[in-house]
């Protein structure tokens, strides 16, 4: 086989680089295959020849790829110790071999991206003053109506205050839930139907398949199956029967 130049990435930066096991656990020491075995195959396929390489992590060779090595080899080791590896970056194979080929990177191990991770916390902050500043702008029943999905009925024994609190809490700790909630128009709707139930204005019948008046027990719509009874008389108030039966409750829980 012709001697290949090793593959540079373009972006390629020399500095120092760390490294940690994946998952929640991570063993006090772990040593990651650094040549090619039957048990532990290390090898890299390089398109440009069509061919798979060989990978050996050797201290006293400037390339992983065994064709690409001279003379004797002193193998080296590859040790996490408490689920983290650093590698200065004077050691530039061990860097390559283990942030290009190994097989068991981002399986096992990855590399720390500190430029990542403060973008992905960054979208993280946004997220959150977008949802905080959602929240303050919101009236009260807006923010029960929202506030119902994630506390359930206990909202209803909260006062105006708590309820606000809540939300921002809500806001401030799940972002994203948040502004999909405050962004669905059914949210309301729902809370509606529920208050609606509450009052004892409607009642949902045993079989969970009707909505009907609790006055007369008069049916007012059949729920689809498997449909959850106030997501589908949310649905059913924006028909044009519904527009009529939300103005009929909504002077009733006045």
């Amino acid at each position: 086989m012709s001697k290949e130049k090793e593959i540079q990435p373009k972006n390629w930066e020399i500095k120092d680089r760390n490294y940690f096991i994946n998952g929640q656990a991570s063993p006090l020491t772990f040593t990651l295959p650094s040549k090619h075995t039957r048990k532990h195959p290390l090898l890299w396929f390089d398109e440009e020849l069509g061919a798979q390489r060989e990978l050996r992590y050797a201290s006293n060779q400037r390339s992983v790829f065994v064709d690409e090595q001279k003379g004797e080899a002193t193998m080296g080791h590859i040790i996490f110790r408490d689920g983290v590896l650093n590698v200065p970056k004077q050691e530039q194979a061990l860097q390559k071999m283990l942030s290009l080929y190994h097989p068991l990177r981002k399986h096992r191990y990855s590399e720390l991206q500190p430029i990542e991770i403060a973008k992905d916390q960054l979208a993280d902050l946004e997220y959150e003053i977008e949802a905080l500043n959602a929240a303050r702008s919101l009236d009260v029943d807006q923010c029960e109506a929202i506030l119902r999905v994630e506390q359930g009925s206990g909202v209803t024994k909260l006062s105006s205050k708590e309820i606000r609190r809540d939300l921002l809490l809500f806001a401030k700790n799940n972002p994203v839930l948040f502004i999909e909630l405050a962004s669905d128009e059914n949210v309301m709707l729902r809370n509606f139907g529920i208050k609606a139930s509450e009052a004892g204005i409607i009642t949902i019948s045993q079989d969970q398949r009707a909505i009907l008046w609790s006055s007369n027990s008069k049916k007012l719509m059949t729920i689809p199956f498997e449909e959850n009874p106030y997501s589908a008389f949310a649905a059913f108030l924006k028909t044009d029967e519904g527009v009529e039966i939300y103005k009929s409750i909504k002077k009733k829980l006045k």
